[in-house]
């Protein structure tokens, strides 16, 4: 599974309704409506590279109201939740 960020600016009247339109698009999992220089954060999760570019260019970047978007791939996921289940013990 590949997991990309992308950084989505948008006309600040239509926020909400560009959330909710990228929250649609198959292989987008999560997205937040955010403080500071950006207005959203976009978590795309797909199976291959070639499916991040067919969900942000030609699907996310196309939703009317988006201006600009930053698309960062990562490479490992930290998570405390990942963690904590990789060495759990089953112990309650």
């Amino acid at each position: 599974m590949i997991t990309a960020i992308v950084h989505v600016s948008a006309e600040v009247a239509s926020i909400p309704e560009v959330a909710e339109a990228i929250a649609a698009i198959d292989g987008v999992s999560e997205v937040y409506s955010v403080t500071g220089p950006i207005d959203l954060i976009v978590l795309v999760r797909v199976r291959t590279h070639d499916e991040i570019a067919a969900v942000v260019a030609d699907r996310l970047n196309k939703v009317p109201g988006v201006l600009d978007t930053e698309t960062h791939i990562a490479f490992r996921t930290y998570s405390r939740h990942d963690l904590e289940a990789a060495f759990s013990l089953g112990l309650d």
